[in-house]
């Protein structure tokens, strides 16, 4: 192995295929770039290409599907995938940005500070846009609960969210929790995150204007992430572990100070542009800022502000340390942002200029270190685009041979009862209480769903009558059984849940987390799922703003984790008295089922659970009869005729009314319909269905609401005092269910 050594002591390794290949990159990526640069790279050019080729940063294997999503309505005012978030017009000179962005790999290895800086960094996305985050969401998934090494990762991942986002001060009002084998090794973590902020003063990604000084602001550089990129682009294995370095640290108070910092910088007009440092570092945010202001970049890497001694070009260049920003400020203005990060006790050292090159040179102590085309580097430019191969898996034929014949009615109320205890139970379906004790829901005293239950989770827009109605979902099993479908399911769940709080859903951002990219069986899931996504968003006219593809979460020894395509929703409610809760609200309400019932348990906990059959088809769905069903109880919502309204998902028509029963301890009396199998009816999961209470008062105008709609629905029963009874047959006592529901997860835990 050669070196060069030079004047200033930087040593700069000779590359080869084999270093290529240690660093990530395929011999023909090697090749391509020694084209691009007419020579063979050094090795700090070469990881600056292993890092902006990387899955992770290129969407080198994923583009050509995302490109066929639509990003497009009158409320969209940023091009989607084009700045560090989305950004939709609410209405009033408002805007809400908001993204969903995964941590997986990290959270794997090192859970606490894994899911941490997750927290920190799409919260930092949305800063960087100019706006004020105001809540957040988390999406997570680990395997089987009663493993050791699940409840480590649980522990440790939660509490990691938990103390990043109550230390920076910023609500975290829900979420998703689910368990499976197929996550044993590899867990998921998406974090959301959103805020608000005025047109026309939000800030855009971009480096320009000939001589503009460009700085970085907040944490000094470090060690931690170095090729972080690169780790969250392959495989999970025993050898990972050993690549701990790979997972940034993060500190939520240096984070509080950056935000304020950004805002006021900002909020002083000496702004070019601006963008986070997430993966890849320096490398990522000069690169990208320099493509898309077809400009290029002088940076002096000895003027970065470093926590260790001697770090060499390529460990400040792709160092992932967090609460950093690369800012592009007018020429003159620099005493500006200097003065701001003096007062909020931040770094601020301007480590280069913008040229007109389209390039990007590094140098180190004055020697140019590496000089790489920036358009090259960057999705969209020179960045390698794939188009891979993709076949169906086998079992999926086998999924579809399923039939409920093959299902045993159960026998008798004692079953039932034991049936809806084991859902209620269900770690996937019981009380997230462990959880979100450990969140503050209330800091910023906008929430308006901690103490009145909804859907989606609904939070005040200040300074005006606005809410916004955010979500994240996907149900993965589903996605397994037909990623097509599966996968429009989630975003009609989502659109269904904003509904149901009372919301108009306007536009979603996605985390798409797949196995392996290079087995076809893995790439069909994929594509499957783009092509459901895309019909479903555009039946529901919520355009996609941008997100995160996740691949190789996978292991040798376990395979793929479950197709998850977390959609993560946005929803504005024009006047937040609309907000709309799940709770039944009086003994003597009318309890009702809007949507259809169906002669299914496809893929519902019930069967994949209790009856351990791992493969059937997805749950009953019509995209159409969803949206009828969704546009009718929009206006039942804006005609005040309701009560409660709560959608139907996992657990069924049981566990839905349940969990409307439980909040204020009341109870509710229904009758089953004899044309359908009563499992299937209480437990299975077909789509489009949604249970409502209604006032006696409002039962005719209710009812003729529907009518005109020529929307199904059915009369169940009423909302009882405390007892639920189902076909004139006490079932359960709902404090005695209540206290199963509540305790499970905590009882599993402990």
């Amino acid at each position: 192995m050669r070196f060069i050594k030079t004047a200033t002591g930087v040593e700069q390794q000779l590359t080869t295929v084999e270093t290529a290949k240690k660093l990530g990159l395929l011999p023909e990526e090697f090749e391509k770039i020694k084209n691009i640069l007419g020579r063979t790279p050094n090795f700090t050019e070469l990881s600056i290409f292993s890092v902006m080729w990387s899955e992770h940063c290129s969407y080198k294997n994923s583009i050509v599907w995302l490109k066929t999503l639509p990003k497009k309505s009158a409320r969209m005012l940023a091009e989607a995938g084009e700045e560090n978030a989305g950004l939709v017009d609410i209405g009033d000179g408002l805007a809400c940005s908001f993204k969903i962005e995964s941590h997986n790999h990290p959270s794997a290895i090192e859970p606490y500070q894994g899911a941490a800086t997750g927290v920190g960094g799409i919260n930092r996305d949305i800063f960087t846009m100019g706006a004020r985050p105001i809540a957040q969401l988390n999406s997570l998934r680990f395997g089987n609960i009663q493993n050791d090494k699940t409840k480590r990762l649980l522990k440790g991942v939660v509490k990691g969210i938990g103390d990043y986002g109550n230390a920076f001060g910023i609500p975290t009002v829900g979420g998703e929790l689910y368990f499976d084998d197929c996550y044993n090794v590899n867990p998921l973590v998406n974090a959301f995150s959103a805020g608000i902020v005025e047109v026309g003063k939000t800030a855009s990604a971009i480096a320009e204007g000939v001589g503009n000084p460009v700085f970085i602001v907040g944490s000094a550089t470090g060690k931690d992430g170095i090729h972080g990129a690169t780790f969250a682009s392959e495989d999970i294995t025993e050898a990972s572990a050993e690549k701990l370095p790979s997972v940034q640290v993060g500190d939520p108070f240096q984070e509080k100070l950056l935000l304020e910092a950004t805002l006021e910088v900002l909020e002083s007009g000496c702004v070019v542009g601006m963008q986070d440092m997430g993966a890849a570092g320096i490398t990522c945010s000069t690169s990208e800022m320099s493509a898309k202001g077809e400009s290029g970049m002088e940076v002096w890497l000895d003027k970065v502000p470093t926590r260790q001694k001697d770090m060499v070009p390529f460990e400040i260049l792709l160092s992932e340390s967090q609460e950093r920003m690369l800012i592009v400020v007018h020429k003159g203005q620099e005493d500006k942002i200097k003065a701001i990060c003096d007062k909020w006790d931040l770094y601020c050292a301007q480590i280069g200029e913008v040229t007109d090159t389209k390039r990007l040179k590094y140098y180190m102590h004055g020697e140019l270190v590496a000089d790489v085309p920036a358009e090259d580097l960057v999705l969209g430019g020179g960045a390698p685009v794939y188009h891979r191969e993709y076949r169906e898996p086998a079992y999926f034929a086998e999924a579809q041979k399923f039939s409920i014949d093959q299902v045993a009615e159960p026998t008798g109320l004692d079953e039932y009862r034991k049936i809806a205890e084991f859902l209620a139970s269900h770690p996937n379906i019981c009380s997230r209480r462990w959880v979100n004790h450990q969140y503050d829901s209330m800091v910023g005293t906008a929430t308006m769903t901690t103490n009145r239950p909804s859907d989606a989770a609904i939070v005040k827009v200040k300074g005006s009558d606005k809410a916004i109605s955010i979500t994240v979902d996907c149900n993965s099993r589903y996605v397994n059984a037909n990623p097509e479908e599966g996968c429009a399911i989630a975003v009609a769940e989502a659109a269904r849940n904003i509904v149901c709080s009372g919301g108009e859903p306007v536009a979603i951002t996605n985390c798409l987390n797949f196995g392996n990219p290079y087995v076809p069986e893995v790439y069909w899931q994929f594509v499957g799922a783009i092509k459901g996504m895309k019909k479903a968003c555009e039946k529901f006219e919520t355009p996609v703003t941008g997100g995160n593809v996740s691949f190789y979460n996978q292991s040798s020894d376990e395979g793929p984790v479950f197709p998850t395509p977390t959609i993560g929703m946005l929803g504005i409610l024009e006047n937040k008295e609309l907000a709309t809760t799940l709770a039944f609200q009086n003994a003597g309400d009318l309890i009702y089922l809007v949507g259809s019932a169906q002669n299914d348990i496809n893929s519902s906990e019930y069967l994949y659970s209790y009856h351990g059959v791992k493969l059937s088809p997805s749950p009953a769905f019509n995209l159409e009869t969803e949206y009828q069903v969704q546009e009718a109880t929009k206006q039942l919502i804006r005609e005040k005729l309701v009560q409660s309204v709560h959608d139907i998902s996992d657990g069924g028509l049981y566990i839905a009314l349940l969990e409307s029963a439980m909040p204020k301890n009341l109870g509710f009396d229904i009758k089953t319909d004899s044309a359908f199998r009563k499992d299937a009816y209480l437990f299975g999961e077909s789509q489009s269905r949604i249970v409502i209470s209604v006032a006696p008062a409002q039962q005719e105008a209710f009812e003729s609401a529907l009518k005109g709609r020529n929307t199904a629905f059915t009369l169940l029963g009423t909302v009882t005092t405390g007892e639920c009874r189902i076909d004139n047959e006490a079932f359960q006592n709902t404090a005695e269910i209540k206290k199963l529901y509540d305790t499970a997860l905590e009882k599993l835990m402990n």
